[in-house]
């Protein structure tokens, strides 16, 4: 069974999203959650969340990187700006939960809650709309294209900051097996960076009885391999985080060709800037002097796509705050879990900004034992109303005179 909310903070969130508020978002949740879009292609759930906020008064900007959102509301005399960012795209799965509000899209899928997140904003802009109790400018993202780790860079780029200035900015992820009502708020390093590298390695193919008329790419591919696995054991410290995976090998064709070259695709995540930098190092050594000493030579791909999400003091401080009002201080961890080790690209925006990374407990047993990604995934609706609240008070709580 999933824990149930506490008494005392189901009544606090009842009095910043009234029940009937509350299930209308979650209808939209689902709705959203039914028709599940890909990347970019955001178009139908863009153009929802853009007719809600204008019903609501926010002014509406549209188009920002491709399809995203900007919703703004300025209130009163104050200059603080805060901006709160949703993402709202699916992943290409064929969801497997049964559900009466799964897919209607084959082969697309709300696998990873974006479809809460982007309702949870909601339900807090038309509650901060409604009770209109902050003074400066709220300015809600709703980004595309987080899943290809594509969309907040897209919106920066098109000039996000610059015509809707931050001076701090928020998101949430949920996150499964954690127990509802918790809230994880870390300072410093939260979700790993990660890039990707294509290593071709070439060699002179030749007749499989034959090795030593070649240069066998195969055997170097092979030591490489064996080789980028003390990257991390024996180049990262023990209290850091780094991953270096081999996704893939291609290479050949038959039992008795050697082929002309062999291609390694890597997948690389880092906890902290530093230990990034000193990962590539270290991948593009190993690949260059272990194929020297097979007398082959390698080329190599090495692509950054995004950086470590790293969350500013005062900001997730601040968080915290806020959290500790809605869930009580014992329900508060300002740790990481062990384990934890995806990417967001929300990272290029606190690279800009300062700002803070909220992860929030999806629950246990039914929530719990399913990841995201995965095809029986589903986001659990009793997060909503604590999502919202987050977002309500952050915003009267930073949006003072």
């Amino acid at each position: 069974m999933t824990r149930e909310l506490s008494l005392q903070t189901t009544k606090l969130l009842s009095r910043l999203l009234p029940p009937a508020d509350t299930q209308a978002f979650i209808d939209i949740r689902r709705q959203i959650h039914a028709n599940p879009e890909l990347g970019f292609e955001v178009s139908a759930t863009s153009t929802l969340v853009a007719n809600l906020l204008r019903e609501w008064g926010y002014e509406v900007h549209t188009g920002i990187g491709k399809t995203g959102i900007v919703a703004q509301l300025k209130l009163g005399n104050g200059t603080r700006r805060l901006g709160i960012r949703a993402d709202m795209d699916a992943l290409p799965i064929v969801e497997a939960t049964g559900l009466p509000y799964a897919s209607r899209n084959p082969g697309r899928m709300h696998a990873c809650g974006h479809d809460g997140h982007t309702a949870i904003l909601l339900a807090a802009a038309k509650a901060l709309a409604r009770t209109r109790d902050f003074d400066g400018t709220l300015n809600l993202i709703f980004q595309p294209d987080e899943e290809n780790l594509c969309g907040a860079r897209a919106m920066i780029e098109d000039g996000l900051f610059e015509r809707f200035p931050c001076d701090a900015v928020y998101a949430l992820h949920n996150a499964p097996g954690v127990p509802l009502g918790t809230a994880l708020v870390v300072a410093g390093p939260v979700t790993l960076s990660s890039d990707v590298a294509d290593v071709t390695i070439k060699g002179v193919g030749g007749h499989g009885a034959m090795p030593h008329r070649s240069r066998d790419p195969v055997a170097a591919a092979a030591a490489v391999v064996t080789a980028l696995q003390t990257v991390v054991a024996r180049n990262v410290a023990p209290d850091d985080t780094a991953v270096v995976s081999v996704g893939f090998i291609r290479g050949g064709a038959t039992h008795n060709v050697i082929p002309q070259s062999v291609t390694l695709g890597l997948n690389v995540r880092a906890a902290r800037p530093e230990t990034r930098a000193l990962v590539e190092q270290r991948i593009r050594e190993i690949v260059s002097f272990t194929a020297q000493a097979h007398g082959v030579e390698a080329e190599i791909d090495y692509r950054q796509l995004v950086p470590p999400v790293v969350n500013t003091v005062a900001e997730t401080q601040l968080m915290a705050q806020v959290c500790t009002e809605l869930v009580g201080e014992a329900n508060v961890v300002t740790q990481v879990p062990k384990g934890f080790a995806g990417s967001e690209d929300f990272a290029w925006m606190l690279a800009t900004l300062p700002g803070c990374y909220l992860l929030l407990g999806n629950g246990e047993g039914e929530f719990g034992g399913c990841m995201v990604h995965n095809p029986g995934y589903d986001f659990n609706d009793q997060v909503l109303p604590l999502g919202a609240a987050c977002w309500v008070r952050l915003a009267q709580t930073y949006l003072v005179a």
